[in-house]
């Protein structure tokens, strides 16, 4: 069984459409937006850890927000130029599932909004 094969096996369809066809979930679909317990937020596709719980902030936007990764090498950057709109896009850096994008508009210190789809995340709480 191939990898993508395996992927499409053990993920839901929202997850496989996120995070290998570089879609994004509605807004305020996502079981871990509202999610406020202490713990890791991981890559739903590998495990990397991605995202602490401290890190996480109310955006309203409806997808999970962070201003800062664990590690800045979990994550991959590039740009992303689709919907006639240039982004950065925010892909995980071991096994390249799409994440969200990242924006200038977050927090004290960093200025940064890791918006994230849920679906792509996995929790495991502290």
């Amino acid at each position: 069984m191939s990898p993508k094969e395996d992927l499409k096996k053990r993920l839901t369809k929202m997850q496989y459409h996120v995070t290998q066809e570089y879609g994004t979930e509605p807004p305020f679909s996502g079981e871990l937006n509202d999610n406020k317990d202490t713990g890791i937020y991981k890559c739903i596709c590998c495990d990397t850890e991605l995202f602490h719980s401290s890190n996480k902030f109310d955006s309203g936007t409806g997808w999970p927000s962070f201003c800062d990764p664990i590690s800045k090498d979990h994550v991959a950057l590039k740009e992303d130029t689709s919907d006639a709109m240039i982004r950065v896009e925010v892909g995980c850096q071991k096994c390249g599932a799409h994440l969200g994008h990242v924006f200038g508009d977050g927090p004290e210190p960093t200025r940064l909004r890791y918006c994230i789809n849920s679906s792509s995340l996995s929790f495991k709480k502290s």
